[in-house]
């Protein structure tokens, strides 16, 4: 290991999926569909709420900034997945495997915050109404919003730039469909006692502190709307809050048995198969579970 120290690869393979050529075709379809799907039901949110004056609340403002990431988040990754199926090429460059990694980090990370805020801002919706338009104003969203993308900006870039210092002497094949950061690590050769204990910090800050958060907002609401006594009230009080509940059920849920069950015991086509919810799946997801039961949104496309 001391004699790799100093080695550096100028290119990674990304393995993706192991199928056969059939497969790798209706692999190609599914992809494609979910990629056009996301970008197009995300772009639908942002154009709504960016017309129509009555989607101008922080509600809404939350899920445009959600789309955002959406966005980004499936355009980092599936297209390079298309490429390899259409021309098997599976070769990255390494400043375009840091890249991918850098913007997925930051997508991940800020939507981690976004809906902890869209938690907060359910939160204050249901328990504190009278106060809602004082404490979500237009200066206190605006400063929540930039503060995930900062966040996420911030702390990526730290990440990154650890992993381009990275050594990679026994091998350069990525066995997944993107340049993980988990993956990375196991297939470095340098020390990893330093990337491990800021790993486990961070976890704490960016992942179980957001979520302990978005845990206790619900607490509280729920407690609020059980004292609700007609209900038809608690009905309204509870849909409101429906779509966010299942979208961070549907981001968090794979990631916390992704990444915190034990390295061993499972294979990593598993672990690919599970990253494909967080990554395509739930972005293709958000925007149908922010409008089939969403009245303003389905008015607000009428009117459109």
């Amino acid at each position: 290991m001391n004699n790799c120290t100093d080695s550096k690869v100028k290119e990674f393979s990304i393995l993706a999926f192991y199928t056969s050529a059939t497969l790798q075709i209706m692999l190609f379809i599914g992809v494609l569909f979910i990629y056009l799907m996301t970008i197009t039901g995300n772009l639908i949110i942002i154009t709504l709420v960016c017309l129509v004056t009555q989607l101008h609340t922080p509600m809404y403002f939350f899920l445009c900034n959600l789309s955002t990431t959406d966005i980004t988040f499936v355009s980092v990754t599936l297209p390079k997945i298309l490429s390899i199926i259409a021309t098997k090429d599976h070769t990255i460059s390494f400043q375009g495997c840091i890249t991918q990694l850098y913007f997925f980090l930051l997508c991940g990370q800020a939507e981690i915050f976004i809906l902890t805020c869209m938690a907060y801002d359910r939160y204050v919706a249901i328990c504190k109404p009278l106060q809602y338009a004082m404490l979500m104003r237009k200066r206190v969203r605006l400063t929540m919003s930039a503060s995930s993308w900062l966040i996420g900006i911030f702390n990526s870039l730290v990440h990154a730039l650890i992993a381009s210092s990275l050594s990679f002497c026994y091998s350069n094949e990525i066995d997944h469909f993107f340049c993980d950061l988990k993956t990375l690590n196991m297939l470095s050769a340098s020390d990893s006692t330093d990337r491990d204990i800021l790993s486990g910090v961070q976890s704490v800050f960016i992942g179980c502190l957001p979520l302990l958060f978005i845990i206790i907002s619900y607490v509280y609401i729920i407690y609020t709307i059980l004292k609700i006594k007609s209900s038809k009230g608690r009905s309204k009080a509870f849909s409101s809050c429906t779509s966010h509940l299942i979208t961070v059920i549907l981001f968090y849920g794979p990631i916390i048995f992704l990444y915190m069950r034990p390295e061993t015991g499972h294979s990593r086509e598993e672990d690919k198969l599970l990253s494909v919810i967080y990554v395509a799946v739930v972005p293709m997801l958000n925007p149908l579970v922010y409008s089939l039961r969403n009245k303003d949104i389905l008015d607000a496309t009428a009117k459109v």
